[in-house]
């Protein structure tokens, strides 16, 4: 990816790459070598989750030093962590779950954003609200690709980001899925090689993921 990304609309960040990899950063230092390593693999859209106490400086240094990255911000919970996050230069906004005061804080924030939903009516209460694109966590044990495929019939307007439980053996499955536009999940960052600050094996496994292909990757 170049540096000339285009700030991404909700619907845009399911758009640009089959994976988006949720990244713990436990020493900021780490920070832009492994967003550098994941774009270099073909996988621009990073989200940080909110885990650790560096996460802010982590999205921070991205942000700034790796134009190739579009770096967001995951397990947003409060409203002020929405402004923190906008303030460090966060281009999108995850959440693992919404309420009404943090769904009107994501979308004052000008920010594109995926809440998390675990049921239908969760999905459809997000619908009533003109929101279309969403998180669907804990993936697999919310029911999987089955329950997803169930929601694509009632509620084909609604398109998904799955996250939790998702790896290499079984993100092909959700990515053939019409309502799913990408799949988030840790699997091309391990633990081991960040420890070891083995940048080229998470490039290579991140050049591995972006090379899934997918069933809902444009924008309806």
């Amino acid at each position: 990816m170049t540096s000339a990304l285009p700030s991404p609309s909700a619907a845009s960040v399911l758009d640009l790459a089959p994976v988006v990899p949720v990244v713990v950063v436990a020493d900021v230092a780490d920070a832009v070598p492994l967003a550098r390593a994941l774009v270099a693999g073909g996988l621009p859209a990073i989200e940080v989750t909110l885990r650790t106490p560096v996460a802010l400086d982590a999205i921070r240094e991205i942000a700034g030093a790796v134009p190739g990255a579009v770096v967001g911000a995951g397990t947003v919970l409060t409203p002020e962590q929405v402004t923190d996050c906008r303030a460090a230069g966060a281009r999108f906004l995850v959440s693992p779950g919404w309420t009404d005061v943090l769904l009107t804080a994501m979308r004052a924030s000008g920010l594109p954003f995926l809440p998390g939903v675990s049921t239908a009516s969760e999905v459809v209460a997000l619908l009533e609200r003109g929101v279309r694109e969403m998180k669907f966590f804990p993936a697999q044990a919310a029911g999987g690709t089955p329950y997803l495929r169930s929601l694509a019939g009632p509620l084909p307007q609604a398109r998904f980001c799955p996250t939790g439980g998702i790896g290499p053996d079984n993100a092909a499955e959700y990515l053939s899925l019409p309502n799913v536009g990408c799949v988030g999940g840790s699997w091309m960052v391990p633990a081991d090689a960040v420890a070891a600050r083995d940048w080229t094996r998470v490039t290579d496994l991140a050049r591995a993921a972006s090379r899934l292909t997918r069933a809902g990757g444009t924008c309806r």
